[in-house]
């Protein structure tokens, strides 16, 4: 079974650019006086437009020719999502170089792997505390020549700061840069990305300008970001999806809004930079279906999300809505609809969820809403993206179609295969021929899925993560961990059981929720008292049960454990993007489940 669409017809609605070198350039001529970046600092919002972002980036890219940057050197970018981050991004791709991004959240011999692997020449930091990780292990990476620091405050002298980087590309001749993004093709590498590593050490996707810019095209045909769009971008940089966001505004002359980085602030911020965008991961979704549902009775919210769907679809069809009908609709709009429009700040457009599987019953309410909030899919190795949904053609449940000029074929063992001019070019320094392997044009991803009569893909599971029990039967475990995290108590929920005769599962505790509650209750406000707690575990089991419901008997978890602290990056049981370390996390806690199976 396959599915396909036809090639975009032409760019009108972007630069036209040939290259993502030549990207930034073409931008400032055609929407040179627009608002292209705003960002948090002191308290108040402050506005870069397309022109001035030009012109940061035209003197980074300089400043790294000065340096003696090579075409085809690697620059690293070890910084959260900030606009620094995207100035040296464009002005080390106008350089000639590859950029290399290392998420901020690494561990210094994270650091030292991506380095060593890329070869790169040049780190960007973001300040003293990354320029460190880099210090701890700089002695065992000799091709490294020089560290460029953002905020120079506590730095080593022998660093460069970044003002001055600028100001060496300040008096340099301008034409070297023109000559530097000239020369640029659409097979050469644009960035490598390091895979987030799930399992195993991560691997360097090789992705050319060819790659992103077939991609961006592609998304430019579905408006999944338009000329006007205020994006409020809270995504990791390091990662392809904001990779891809940052590209595609700047691309159509859009705005970027950067998070402040400061997690309690998100929800306020919605409301001040008020975006018509917000791509994000699963776990933000649902804390804030969480912080707008969480003191509502679940009978109401179930019968206004059913109200809100019916209309809302009948309106998008052109179809009249009865009176009655209307009525509890209006209802509901003033209790309910209004008030989670407001959380996201009252203009979304639509948001998109990715890098994890989010629960259906999350986007329908949303949906009711009137947040749209839809689910994509794609992978690094596809330049972020293979599929998407739109308000023009969505089907909750699913992933979406294939982007114009992308293909979808499902192997006889499920496996999903894609194909376009978006596929990478390949792992640096790694021929794996396992998953991300590329045969006849065909990307191998290791996720298995299904395609309906519409076009519409389903991701059921990925093979690496199927548990199969003592008994032999299949088990994907994203449908219940999903289940379990739309509890308001819990963070984070991973199943366990392979060769085991049923499933387990672990789950933790959301300190934000479950602290209140018990200290209202008269509970201890400790979370490690709280996982012992009984009344807690009392209160997590009955959602299990509710959970289990929905479920055959071979498949429903038989046990529950409740860890005394939450899952994080900084342990190594999550990715940047908040996907857990399947492998980790059963490793990790190996003694907690052989005690579920033993009890």
């Amino acid at each position: 079974m396959d599915a396909s669409a036809s090639a975009p017809s032409g760019a009108e609605a972007s630069t036209g650019s040939k290259t993502i070198a030549d990207l930034l350039p073409l931008a400032a001529e055609r929407y040179g006086d627009r608002v292209a970046v705003q960002f948090k600092q002191d308290g108040a919002w402050h506005e870069v437009t397309v022109a001035g972002v030009a012109a940061i980036a035209q003197e980074i890219g300089l400043g790294l020719v000065d340096l003696g940057v090579q075409p085809g050197d690697r620059v690293s970018i070890l910084c959260r999502t900030r606009p620094e981050w995207t100035y040296c991004d464009f002005g080390a791709t106008e350089a000639g170089a590859c950029v290399v991004p290392i998420y901020p959240t690494n561990a210094p011999e994270e650091c030292e792997w991506v380095l060593a692997d890329s070869g790169a020449r040049v780190v960007i930091c973001e300040d003293a505390s990354q320029v460190a990780k880099v210090a701890e292990v700089r002695e065992r990476l000799p091709a490294l020549q020089h560290v460029v620091v953002i905020d120079p405050d506590g730095v080593p002298a022998d660093a460069i700061t970044l003002q001055d980087l600028r100001a060496r590309g300040r008096g340099a001749d301008r034409q070297q840069l023109a000559r530097r993004i000239a020369a640029v093709q659409p097979a050469d590498p644009f960035t490598i990305i390091y895979t987030s590593g799930t399992t195993g050490p991560p691997k360097g996707c090789v992705l050319t300008h060819g790659n992103y810019r077939a991609i961006l095209t592609m998304a430019q045909s579905t408006r999944a970001v338009e000329g006007d769009e205020l994006t409020y971008l809270y995504l990791p940089l390091a990662h392809s999806f904001a990779l891809l966001i940052q590209l595609l505004s700047f691309d159509v002359g859009a705005c970027i809004a950067y998070w402040s980085n400061d997690p309690q602030q998100l929800v306020m911020e919605l409301n001040e930079v008020r975006p018509t965008n917000f791509p994000s991961v699963p776990r933000i979704f649902e804390k804030i279906y969480t912080l707008v549902t969480s003191n509502g009775d679940p009978e109401l919210i179930g019968k206004a999300v059913q109200v809100g769907m019916t209309v809302r679809e009948l309106e998008l069809a052109g179809r009249p809505v009865p009176d009655e009908l209307q009525a509890h609709f209006e209802r509901a709009e003033e209790e309910l609809f209004s008030k989670v429009r407001a959380a996201f700040g009252g203009r979304m457009r639509q948001a998109v969820s990715g890098a994890a599987p989010i629960a259906r019953e999350i986007l329908e309410f949303f949906f009711a809403c009137g947040v749209p909030v839809f689910e994509g899919y794609g992978m690094t190795e596809t330049a972020t993206a293979a599929t998407f949904q739109s308000l023009d053609d969505y089907k909750f449940g699913t992933v979406g179609k294939p982007f114009p000029g992308v293909e979808l074929r499902i192997a006889d063992d499920g496996e999903v295969l894609i194909r376009g001019a978006n596929i990478f070019a390949g792992y640096h320094n790694n021929a794996d021929a396992s998953f991300g392997a590329v045969e006849d044009g065909w990307l191998h991803t290791g996720d298995l899925g299904s395609l309906d009569a519409d076009g519409f893909l389903t991701i059921t599971g990925r093979k690496k993560d199927i548990i199969i029990t003592a008994g032999g039967k299949n088990l994907t475990p994203a449908n219940i961990e999903n289940d379990m995290k739309q509890c308001r108590w819990v963070s984070q929920a991973v199943m366990y059981g392979d060769r085991r005769p049923y499933p387990v599962i672990l789950v933790t505790l959301d300190a934000e929720e479950i602290v209140p509650w018990a200290q209202q209750n008269g509970l201890p406000g400790d979370v490690e008292q709280l996982a012992r707690h009984p009344d807690v575990h009392a209160m997590i089991q009955a959602h299990l049960d509710r959970a289990n419901d929905k479920y055959a008997q071979v498949e429903k978890v038989k046990k529950l454990a409740i860890l005394g602290h939450d899952l994080s990056q900084e342990t190594g049981e999550l990715t940047p993007t908040l996907k857990v370390k399947r492998n980790v996390v059963n490793e990790k806690y190996r003694a907690v489940f052989d005690e579920l199976y033993a009890s």
